[in-house]
């Protein structure tokens, strides 16, 4: 991704009940925002070996369903060994999101490392630390995600720490593993999201 000036009028507002995701700046994403986001079979079938060796993952891409022309798209590689199964803090892995007004256009994007996730069922919530980024505010910061898992065929759902902000903060004391529910909805045929289910170690009852 090429970075370029920041500028303010790129940004849109999400209304859901109030205006919501904001973000803005010039990002030389369209490579990114343009390639074909559609998981190949063989990545099911890698997720579900998987499923046998890690105590949780967050994994998969895909565009957020807009009427607008605006192209929002979230990626995640997220994984908590199973030797760290009891501390989801340990969890390793990245994030990317890109927000532009349309494919290739202009907008904010920003990468980082994961460090919480938490799965429960077909549900994840993750955060991560901003380490690059078009948006200088956010740097260094931290985010949150949240994604429903709805299975095959099925729009999965989206949601993110900075849903009533009106863009990411990049808050530095935002705790970790927290976001806002999963209220957006994947745009059809753009791509999906796996969870793996974490069964947390309990303390032995007498």
């Amino acid at each position: 991704m090429s970075r370029t000036t920041f500028t303010r009028n790129s940004t849109r507002a999400l209304a859901v009940g109030a205006a919501l995701l904001v973000t803005a700046g010039v990002a030389g994403a369209a490579a990114a925002s343009g390639e074909d986001v559609t998981r190949p079979a063989g990545v099911h079938r890698a997720e579900k070996k998987a499923e046998t060796r890690e105590a949780a993952a967050l994994t998969g891409k895909a565009k957020m369903f807009r009427k607008t022309t605006e192209d929002v798209t979230f990626t995640f590689d997220a994984h908590l060994a199973k030797r760290n199964n009891g501390d989801p803090g340990k969890a390793t892995g990245t994030f990317t999101f890109v927000h532009l007004d349309k494919p290739g256009g202009k907008g904010g994007w920003a990468k980082g490392r994961i460090d919480c996730l938490v799965t429960g069922g077909k549900v994840a919530t993750a955060t991560g630390i901003v380490t690059e980024t078009n948006l200088k505010k956010i740097e260094g910061g931290r985010v949150g995600f949240s994604i429903h898992d709805k299975g095959p065929g099925k729009l999965d759902r989206v949601g993110y720490s900075w849903a009533a902000t009106g863009g990411p903060t990049g808050d530095k004391k935002l705790p970790k593993c927290n976001s806002a529910a999963p209220f957006e909805v994947v745009k059809k045929g753009t791509g999906d999201f796996h969870v793996t289910p974490w069964h947390p170690p309990y303390p032995e009852g007498d």
